[in-house]
C-alpha cells in the first residue's frame, strides 16, 4: 500500500512538471486573436515579453507585434529599436499604454535623453499601420518599421515597461529586469543575444557592477564586523595583547582598502551611466568613504592608553566605527535591491549577518561574565590584602 501511495506520487509530481512546461508561454505557439501571422518570434529574456516579426530585407520591411503579458493596470510598455547604440539613449520607441477612458494610446518617442517623458515625435525611420491593444493584462503593439539595414539584419532592441499617472508615463525602474531588457536581434537568421544592460558596453558594465557589489559586500559588509568583534572582545582575554590589536588593524586596515576599490568602482558606474540614479545608495556609499576615511587617519592621532584625552578618543572611535557598521549593512542591502542577483546572494549575505549577530551576542555574554568575574576577583584580592596588612600592624 505503502509503495503504491509512493508511485502516485511520484506520477502525480512528474505530470505536474511536464504539465507547466507545456503551459509555460512560449512565442512559438501563440495564436493571434486577429489571424495575424508572423515567420518569426523571440521569447525576449526579462518583463514577461516576446517578439513576433516578419522582415522583408529587399524592401526593409519589419512588421512586428511585441507582446507584454501579466502587466498590472496603470503601466505603460515600449519597445524599441535603437540604431546607434545597445541603450537607451538613441533608441527610437513605440509606446503603449491602456488610458483612463479605456482606449489604448499607441505612439512613437524619440529618446535623446535618459530624462525623458517619452514625448510624442516622429523617428528616425519611417513607421505605419501603427496600433495597438490590451485584454487580460496583455499589451500588444502592432506595427510595420521601415528599416533599410547594411549589416547584415542586426539591429538593437530595447523594450521597457513603467507606471502612469494619469495618462502620463513615469520613469521606469532603474534596477532588475528593467535594465536588463536589451537585446540585439539579427531578423535573417532570427539569432537574438542579451546586451545585459543599458548603455555601451552592456556585459561590461554588468560585470563592473557585480565587481563592485561583490567588493563592497566582503569590505564593508563582511569584514568591518568581523575587526569590530574582534577588537571588542578578543582584547578582554590578557593572553591576547597585543595580538588582537595587529588583528583588528588588519582586518580593517584591509577593508578599507577592498572598500575604497568598490567605492571607486561605483563611481565609476555613475560616470558611465548618466541618467540613472541611486541617490541614498550613493549617499551613503560616500559617507561610509569619509567617515572610514577619518578612522584610518585617527589611528595616527590616538593616545598613549594613559592620556587623560584616551577615553574621548575611545568614545570616538567607537561611535564612528559602530556607525560605519551599521551603514554599511544597510547599504549592502540596498546594493541587492539594485543589482537584483539570484534570491540566494540575498540569502547569504543575510545568513552571515545573522550568525555574526549571534557571535557577537554570544561573545557579548561571555565577556561580560568574564569582566564581572574578574572584578570580584580583583575586589577579593584588595580586600584580603587589606586584611593582612592591618593584621601585621597590630604587632609592629
Amino acid at each position: 500500500m505503502a509503495k503504491s501511495s509512493n508511485l502516485l506520487l511520484c506520477l502525480s509530481v512528474l505530470i505536474f512538471i511536464i504539465t507547466e512546461s507545456a503551459l509555460a508561454q512560449k512565442c512559438s505557439n501563440y495564436k493571434f486573436s486577429t489571424n495575424r501571422l508572423f515567420e518569426s518570434c523571440n521569447d525576449l529574456s526579462v518583463l514577461d515579453s516576446f517578439l513576433h516579426y516578419t522582415y522583408d530585407s529587399s524592401s526593409g520591411n519589419l512588421q512586428i507585434a511585441y507582446r507584454h503579458t501579466k502587466l498590472t493596470s496603470g503601466k505603460w510598455v515600449a519597445w524599441a529599436v535603437n540604431p546607434t547604440s545597445t541603450g537607451m539613449v538613441g533608441a527610437q520607441a513605440i509606446v503603449a499604454y491602456p488610458q483612463s477612458d479605456g482606449s489604448v494610446r499607441a505612439y512613437t518617442s524619440p529618446i535623446s535623453s535618459y530624462q525623458t517623458n517619452l514625448q510624442e515625435a516622429e523617428l528616425s525611420f519611417n513607421v505605419s499601420e501603427l496600433s495597438a491593444t490590451y485584454q487580460n493584462n496583455e499589451m500588444i503593439i502592432y506595427a510595420t518599421l521601415n528599416l533599410p539595414l547594411a549589416n547584415g539584419g542586426i539591429i538593437n532592441t530595447v523594450w521597457q515597461d513603467g507606471s502612469l499617472s494619469g495618462n502620463n508615463p513615469l520613469p521606469h525602474p532603474t534596477s532588475g529586469n528593467n535594465v536588463r531588457s536589451v537585446s540585439t536581434l539579427n531578423l535573417v537568421s532570427g539569432a537574438s543575444g542579451s546586451t545585459s544592460t543599458g548603455g555601451g558596453g552592456g556585459a561590461s558594465k554588468l560585470r563592473k557592477r557585480n565587481i563592485h557589489g561583490i567588493l563592497n559586500g566582503v569590505s564593508w559588509g563582511i569584514m568591518m564586523p568581523i575587526g569590530a568583534i574582534i577588537a571588542r572582545y578578543l582584547k578582554v582575554s590578557k593572553s591576547a595583547d597585543p595580538a588582537w590589536f595587529y588583528l583588528h588593524v588588519f582586518c580593517q586596515s584591509s577593508a578599507y582598502i577592498i572598500g575604497v576599490a568598490g567605492w571607486a568602482t561605483g563611481l565609476k558606474l555613475g560616470s558611465e551611466s548618466a541618467g540613472i540614479q541611486f541617490t541614498f545608495h550613493r549617499a551613503v556609499g560616500i559617507a561610509l568613504f569619509c567617515l572610514a576615511t577619518i578612522q584610518v587617519f585617527a589611528m595616527f592621532l590616538r593616545p598613549k592608553p594613559e592620556h587623560k584625552y584616551r577615553v574621548y578618543w575611545n568614545i570616538y572611535h567607537h561611535t564612528v566605527g559602530y556607525t560605519v557598521i551599521i551603514l554599511a549593512v544597510v547599504n549592502v542591502f540596498k546594493g541587492l535591491d539594485i543589482l537584483s542577483p539570484e534570491k540566494q546572494w540575498r540569502n547569504a549575505y543575510t545568513a552571515i549577518i545573522v550568525v555574526l549577530g549571534i557571535v557577537a551576542a554570544v561573545l557579548e555574554a561571555f565577556t561580560w561574565y568574564v569582566v564581572i568575574k574578574r572584578g570580584k576577583a580583583e575586589e577579593s584580592a584588595k580586600t584580603g590584602q587589606r586584611v593582612g596588612n592591618d593584621g601585621r600592624s597590630l604587632y609592629v
